[in-house]
């Protein structure tokens, strides 16, 4: 069975570019401030409405580079 590199992929980035946009948000209403404190991992979030969008696609490409690497070494190791 081998794993599809392009839907774990959007899966992936999907689902991290959504986190990255809640804990932007929340921080941006005074939630998890602790959290949103390392904005410095992308360029450009913040805890504000335009930075949670910012890292939102930051966190989309992250994660669909690491859903695409995840599929491409098990399907790899997996033969």
């Amino acid at each position: 069975m081998t794993l599809s590199v392009k839907g774990l992929a959007l899966g992936l980035g999907v689902t991290w570019g959504l986190g990255v946009l809640l804990l932007g948000w929340a921080g941006w209403l005074g939630y998890g401030t602790g959290f949103t404190g390392l904005s410095s991992i992308y360029l450009g979030y913040d805890a504000t409405f335009l930075g949670g969008i910012i890292g939102a696609l930051w966190g989309f490409v992250d994660g669909a580079i690491g859903g695409a690497l995840i599929a491409w070494v098990y399907n790899k190791t997996s033969k």
